[in-house]
Order: C-alpha cells, then sequence, then structure tokens
C-alpha cells in the first residue's frame, strides 16, 4: 500500500487516550466521572499501589447525568474512589480460531486452565446482529443428533433451533452430552451459563467426555461470575459458533441455560434503574432475548443448529422465560419428571415436544410412522387408569387393544443408554418396523 493512501487512516486515528476518575461505587454498579465512551465500551480500572498495578475490565453499562455507569467482569474489593479509568472505545472482542477447539474457555475467551492462546487466532466481537431475513436459506435437511427419539419423532434440521424446557434434575446435562458425542456436526459449541462450578468439570470429563471434547469448544460462566460474566459467556459463545459458520460448518451450539441469562440481565436492568414487570424481569431480558436468539441459525455459508435449555420453575411451562422462549425457537422438547422417575432416560416427553420443521425435512412414510406411533402412545396413556385396574375389558376398542399390545415396545423404543450411539438410518428403520407390524 502507498504513503497517500495511508493518510485517509492515519488522519481517522485518535491517538489520545480518554481518562476518567472513578466517583462512587454502589452495588454491582461503579459510577464514574468520565471518560467519553459509548454504551457497550470497555473500559480499564486501574487499581492497587504503584508496586502492584492491577487493571479490572469493566463495560459501559449506562449513563446517569454527565457520568458513566460501568460493571466490571470481575469483583469490585479493590475498586476506591478515585481510581483512573480508561477507555479503549471498544466493545469485547475475542480470539478465536480452530486451534481453540478442544478447549475450555472463560466468557472473555481465555482458557479456563490458566495456559496461554495459540498463536494466528482472528479477533471477532462477541456481539453481532442477526443475518437478514432475506438472506437466510430455508432448512431443507436434517442432522443427526444420534439420540434415537430425537432423530425419529422430532427431528431436527440444519440450522433449527430448539429449546430443552426442564425442571432441575431431570437429565439436561446428559441429553446434552449424547448429543454433543453423537451428532454429524463438524463442531459443537457448548456454553455453560450459570452452572454450580462442581459441574462443570463433572459435565467435561462424564457427560461430554474426551471424544465429545475433541470436537467442542467449552465456554464457561459459573453461578459464582458477576451478571456481566454470564451474559457475557452466552454472547461469546454464540459469536464463537457465528465465527465457524461463516466458515462455511455446520455448527452445533448447545447452551445450558437461556433462564440464567435471563437472570443475569435482570440483576443488570435492576441496577440500572429499570421496573421490574413479569415476575420481577425487566423490559431489557425480553428485548435481548429476541436478539440472542436470532443470531442462530442459517445464512449464506453456514449453519448453526443451536439447543437452549431453559428451566421452568416447578416445571410450569407458561413462566414468562419458558413462554418467551417457546414463542421464538423452531420447536420445544419438555423433558418430564414423571418418565424420569420411571427410570425412562432420555425422558422427553413425546405428546409435549414439537419439532415445527420435522413434517418438512423427512418422507412422508417417516412422517406418518411418527403420527402412528404418537397416536398409540396418547390412546395408552389417555386410558391408562383404567388398563392398570383392570376395568378394560378387551375387544372393546380396537385401538386401545393396539396401542396396549405396542406399549411395552413403544417404551424399549423410546429408552436410550447414555453410552449408546444409534445412527439416524437405524432409528427411522427401526420405527418404520415398529409401526409396520402393526
Amino acid at each position: 500500500m502507498k504513503a497517500e493512501e495511508l493518510l485517509p487512516f492515519i488522519s481517522d486515528l485518535d491517538t489520545y487516550k480518554k481518562y476518567g476518575r472513578v466517583k462512587r461505587v454502589v452495588g454491582l454498579m461503579i459510577e464514574s466521572q468520565g471518560p467519553e465512551s459509548s454504551i457497550g465500551d470497555v473500559c480499564y480500572i486501574h487499581v492497587g499501589a504503584k508496586s502492584q498495578k492491577k487493571i479490572i475490565r469493566a463495560e459501559v453499562v449506562g449513563f446517569k447525568e454527565e457520568n458513566i455507569i460501568l460493571m466490571p467482569y470481575t469483583e469490585v474489593n479493590e475498586i476506591a474512589p478515585g481510581c483512573l479509568v480508561e477507555a479503549t472505545m471498544r466493545p469485547l472482542e475475542i480470539k478465536i480460531g480452530s486451534a481453540m477447539i478442544g478447549s475450555v474457555i472463560d466468557p472473555l475467551g481465555l482458557p479456563l486452565d490458566g495456559s496461554s492462546l495459540p498463536t494466528g487466532l482472528a479477533t471477532v466481537g462477541t456481539e453481532a446482529i442477526p443475518p437478514n431475513p432475506m438472506e437466510r436459506p430455508p432448512i431443507n435437511e436434517s442432522i443427526e443428533v444420534g439420540v434415537r427419539l430425537i432423530d425419529s419423532l422430532l427431528t431436527v434440521g440444519k440450522g433449527q433451533r430448539v429449546g430443552i424446557f426442564a425442571g432441575s434434575g431431570v437429565g439436561k446435562s446428559t441429553l446434552l452430552g449424547m448429543i454433543a458425542r453423537n451428532t454429524t456436526a463438524d463442531i459443537n459449541v457448548i456454553g455453560l451459563i450459570g452452572e454450580r462450578g462442581r459441574e462443570v468439570r463433572e459435565f467435561i470429563e462424564r457427560d461430554l467426555g474426551p471424544e465429545g471434547l475433541s470436537r467442542s469448544i467449552v465456554v464457561v460462566a459459573t453461578s459464582d461470575s458477576p451478571a456481566l460474566m454470564r451474559i457475557k459467556g452466552a454472547y461469546t459463545a454464540t459469536a464463537i459458533a457465528e465465527y465457524f459458520r461463516d466458515k462455511g460448518l455446520n455448527v452445533m451450539l448447545m447452551m445450558d441455560s437461556v433462564t440464567r441469562v435471563a437472570m443475569a440481565q435482570r440483576e443488570i436492568g435492576l441496577a440500572v434503574g429499570e421496573p421490574p414487570t413479569t415476575k420481577g424481569y425487566t423490559p431489557s431480558v425480553f428485548a435481548i432475548l429476541p436478539k440472542l436468539l436470532e443470531r442462530t441459525g442459517t445464512n449464506q455459508l453456514g449453519t448453526i443448529t443451536a439447543f437452549y435449555t431453559v428451566l421452568v420453575d416447578g416445571d410450569d411451562m407458561n413462566e414468562p422465560i419458558a413462554d418467551t422462549v417457546r414463542g421464538i425457537l423452531d420447536g420445544h422438547f419438555v423433558l418430564d419428571r414423571s418418565l424420569a422417575n420411571k427410570g425412562q432416560y432420555p425422558a422427553v416427553n413425546v405428546l409435549k415436544s414439537i419439532s415445527r420443521l420435522m413434517n418438512h425435512i423427512v418422507d412422508e412414510e417417516h412422517v406418518k410412522s411418527a403420527e402412528k406411533l404418537r397416536e398409540m402412545l396418547a390412546k395408552y396413556i389417555e386410558n391408562e387408569d383404567l388398563i392398570n385396574i383392570g376395568a378394560y375389558k378387551k375387544g372393546s376398542s380396537k385401538e386401545i387393544d393396539e396401542a396396549i399390545l405396542k406399549y411395552p415396545e413403544i417404551i424399549s423404543f423410546l429408552k436410550q443408554g447414555v453410552d449408546e450411539a444409534v445412527s439416524k438410518q437405524d432409528s427411522v428403520h427401526r420405527l418404520i418396523s415398529l409401526i409396520g407390524s402393526v
């Protein structure tokens, strides 16, 4: 590049550093007099004595009169009035590349084991706008997840976004681990948001395993992390998935859980003075959810197939976050505690779950077989009490007789061992064989 071609870039450079001073700290928020910044910009807060200087990163989340309101990515214990605040004039960015596959990182993109980042990584921002809806190719091809029940009865398409709705302890993490190990996607990106610290390593070693980790990038923000870090965990995981999608890959994004992202945004919203609305959630919660969830899916280069877990308090499927997320996504799988109590894993309630794209991505024989199995299962459950107490007389209904005959085979079909790998082709073949013998 010639010298004269560089002149426009040089003239646009801002060579001045902008500084401010911490004025006060209230709860989660830091109020600073200056520097000049925009919402979402990262600032460096300089703390400690000269011999032990330390930098704390914080993000601009609001303004109060002429002061800026910051929220730190770490604890605020060392911050005092008068600490120097330096503006970067840039939002949060992370380093990412193929060399990161197999890594466990924090929301800032740094390895959790303390190792240094590989060389040759690209820099990407954690926030982005969703693809233009007119530039999203239609979803017309299925993706294999290796879970018989899903591949056969709730088939998922490449680029589809699905919610996994469940109370605590019903098997969400186990199901995600099975999908991560068995899927035919090119790469997994897993966001563990608000997880207990104990469960992180257990998920990586037990549920994900070496096989799953070798083709995954795991982003971790534990429950003790500041609210901003938990939100950034979701944004970072999504940004990583977008990076690989733009490389032309089929990416599997799994986020556990979007409910904790909403709770973290509620904390920030209340701290900056937003009014609480439904169940204490602030308006910004319902604003960020579609922006986050719509970033996944298809674009002209690749696909992101996404599974988002949603915690439902007291198994209430109509609580605000569950209701909002269900309306945004392309399907929902409901994990049923009563099925888990019976030892049926994965504990997906087929009759309460739906894949909105299944009928468009599988053949007619597959669709009819799935519908027939649902009909028989529904017929049996509808008359289960009568059957169990012996009040139903054989021959009264051909449909009920058929359901009773096939029920043990159906339950056997729906069950799958955690370490049992099943191909989509085998799952569909077994479904058609089961229904064809009726």
